[in-house]
């Protein structure tokens, strides 16, 4: 199953480094990046994010300075290789609405296995994506920058407790970036890293964050396999860097997306419910003011119900399918725990047999995705559209849909908070 490596780790030679960590290189425009290095031009940011925008390569010049720069910051140890394989305790604490969290995990080297071979499973659809860009600042740097994360089964909390035990101390380095604390302990014991090591041996890893990382790093992989012949097992490139969580772990949350579907001005709630009534319960409900009401409206009529903002009218509703696999007919040979997901039923029923060939000449709308209900609604509003305000995918779903063989529509789960890059660099060399 999963197989962790314990790596001599590249950090930040002082503690505090706050001013030095930055948000995954995907979520960052060009004045982001320029605002983290006027904070410390040793932010991670010049070396993570030497091209903008990532989505396509940049000139290998870019990709050359980065290298550059990462090694005149070993040379003058703001960098710092440390001398002991390692696995390495990561704590992230955040608010969620009225409570306080702390999301426990640890950074390790995963083994890499292409999807359907083994125990790692992506869960989600991702379309191309700026792996040339990452594919480019990895051969450059000879670095895995940003870690991939991931989750897996740990009802008895065996892995964690054993990380407990061996961080009863101050973390080794800490930062607070957008709000988060962000925290590092080395874990160098190696009766402690075999431990993990073994009782994780037997579980699956679920990715939740960083498909496309973890596509480049197979891609390395077989680029530098391909240049240097057979490689040896234990061999970093064989790896991907990877933070690594427990879904039962009482701080690791999936936040809902949302979606705008846009351009559809002249439909109403009354034209939507002609349309949807034969197949769902049609309930008009008061606009949920916070993401914690929408939770509420939603686990009073079911796992699959949805509320839909229909801006034409400034009226909300909650749908709720009438039959619990009402995309069996159309959909034999998908497996019952992908049909009976919420945002399956929106993107195969409402979206494409519904919307698309009655109120948008026969064509799939255009979709926006928002993480803030509230961004939600008012691009509906922008756009003459309608807002789906969408149920979080809980972790069963996730796990269910994932060792079924089966993929969630793109931009299902939004795990908060990301993690911070420049915690932990792992060398390929």
């Amino acid at each position: 199953m999963a197989h962790i490596e314990p790596f001599q780790a590249i950090r930040y030679g002082t503690n505090d480094v706050s001013c030095l960590v930055a948000p995954p290189y995907d979520v960052l425009s060009a004045a982001n990046k320029k605002a983290l290095l006027e904070k410390d031009d040793h932010n991670i940011v010049a070396i993570d994010l030497p091209h903008m925008p990532p989505k396509k390569a940049g000139p290998d010049s870019v990709y050359a300075e980065a290298a550059g720069q990462l090694t005149c910051w070993l040379d003058i140890r703001a960098l710092i290789h440390d001398e002991q394989p390692s696995l390495y305790a990561y704590h992230q604490t955040y608010k969620l609405g009225k409570q306080t969290l702390t999301r426990k995990m640890f950074f390790a080297r995963l083994r890499l296995e292409p999807f359907g071979t083994g125990s790692i499973f992506p869960h989600e659809q991702t379309f191309g994506g700026p792996k040339e860009d990452r594919l480019k600042l990895t051969a450059a740097t000879r670095c895995h920058l940003s870690p991939i994360f991931g989750l897996y089964p740990d009802p008895e909390n065996e892995v964690s407790s054993l990380i407990d035990e061996a961080i009863q101390y101050d973390p080794d380095q800490w930062g607070m970036l957008d709000g988060v604390e962000n925290k590092l302990w080395v874990i160098d014991d190696l009766p402690t890293i075999k431990s993990i090591q073994v009782r994780l041996s037997d579980k699956p890893v679920f990715i939740a964050d960083g498909h496309h990382r973890y596509g480049t790093a197979l891609m390395y992989k077989e680029m530098q396999s391909d240049e240097l012949g057979k490689v040896a097992p234990n061999d970093a490139i064989n790896h991907v860097l990877a933070v690594l969580g427990g879904m039962e772990d009482p701080g690791a949350t999936i936040q809902p997306y949302f979606r705008t579907i846009t351009g559809l001005s002249g439909l109403t709630a009354n034209d939507l419910q002609g349309a949807l009534g034969e197949s769902f319960n049609w309930t008009p409900a008061v606009m949920p003011s916070n993401a914690e009401m929408l939770a509420e409206l939603l686990a009073e009529t079911g796992p699959q119900s949805m509320a839909l903002y229909i801006a034409k009218d400034d009226a909300c509703v909650t749908i709720t399918p009438k039959e619990q696999d009402m995309l069996s007919a159309c959909e034999p040979e998908r497996k019952p725990e992908w049909r009976q997901l919420a945002y399956t039923i929106l993107h195969r029923h409402v979206i494409q047999a519904v919307i698309g060939p009655q109120f948008n000449d026969g064509k799939e709308p255009t979709i926006h995705y928002h993480k803030s209900m509230k961004d939600a609604i008012q691009d509906a509003r922008k756009t003459a559209g309608v807002a789906a305000l969408m149920p979080a995918v809980t972790m069963g779903q996730l796990r269910d849909i994932c060792t079924a063989g089966e993929l969630m529509p793109q931009k299902s789960t939004y795990f908060f908070p990301k993690l911070a890059t420049g915690m932990v660099i792992n060398p390929l060399y």
